[in-house]
């Protein structure tokens, strides 16, 4: 725990106290030795990541005070089980990087277990998160695509802007569906990509075959066409895409700094 003095109990009944929001100065400090027990743990896990997969992680080796409570307030754990006080993240072009990466994550940590947002979506949320457990610790590393990233730091921009209730659900309808909307165009291109890696393998398939006969030669030429046409258009598609969130991400830092000016004026 905290310390070797610091039992899981007592990490427990902070929790319940951070909940309740009857903390006192002693509270936030045992809070903050909490949170900063867990920086060995990260750095063991971003370590690994650089050095045995050649991958760069990027995160925090605690989540902030704020950040636990609002947790603890919205879910129902106890402290200890908070499996995100220290998390790092891994962005990859799509799917299938993303797919190659957990596979990797899995094999370097033993007893890792994984959970894929892609399946079950929270709130439109898409990525997904692998536990890593040290000693006593959880990490999570956070591995997303591209598109997944943006769409996230759309979710924040909104929560930030407008109301944190957002992310998880709450907030305005409109909103709501602006992000659901995106969540749904980024799982059809998910789809697309795994048909398309469908497709690949079938050529692969192909290729491998000692001889083939006329219609199999036909299918091969067809695919490869097919293959070639779609990575085009799944490109261009991407593109257009991260270039529309990133605007409606520029556009509520715009809104953002309008109520900003408009509060100093008033």
């Amino acid at each position: 725990m905290a310390n070797d003095n610091t039992s899981k109990t007592q990490i427990d009944k902070l929790g319940d106290r951070l909940r309740a929001g009857n903390i006192t100065e002693a509270d936030l400090r045992l809070l903050d030795e909490y949170r900063r027990s867990f920086n060995e743990a990260y750095e063991f896990v971003v370590r690994a990541i650089r050095t045995q997969l050649g991958l760069e992680a990027t995160g925090r080796p605690a989540k902030s005070t704020t950040s636990v409570a609002e947790k603890l307030q919205r879910e129902s754990i106890r402290l200890t089980q908070v499996q995100d006080i220290a998390g790092c993240r891994l962005i990859v072009p799509g799917i299938l990087e993303q797919d190659r990466a957990v596979s990797s994550l899995t094999e370097l940590f033993e007893n890792a277990s994984v959970a894929d947002r892609r399946i079950s979506p929270s709130h439109g949320y898409r990525a997904i998160h692998v536990i890593v457990r040290y000693g006593e610790k959880l990490v999570e590393i956070q591995v997303r695509t591209s598109l997944q990233h943006v769409w996230a730091e759309l979710s924040e921009k909104m929560s930030d802007v407008f109301d944190p209730a957002i992310k998880y659900g709450g907030g305005q309808k409109s909103l709501r569906k602006l992000l659901l909307t995106w969540s749904d165009v980024i799982g059809t291109e998910e789809n697309v990509e795994q048909a398309l890696d469908d497709t690949r393998h079938r050529v692969d398939s192909l290729l491998s075959q000692e001889a083939l006969s006329g219609d199999d030669q036909a299918e091969l030429v067809q695919l490869q066409r097919e293959v070639s046409r779609q990575l085009e258009e799944q490109a261009a598609r991407r593109a257009r895409n991260l270039t529309g969130i990133r605007e409606a991400i520029e556009s509520l830092g715009i809104v953002q700094r309008v109520g900003a000016l408009n509060d100093i004026s008033n």
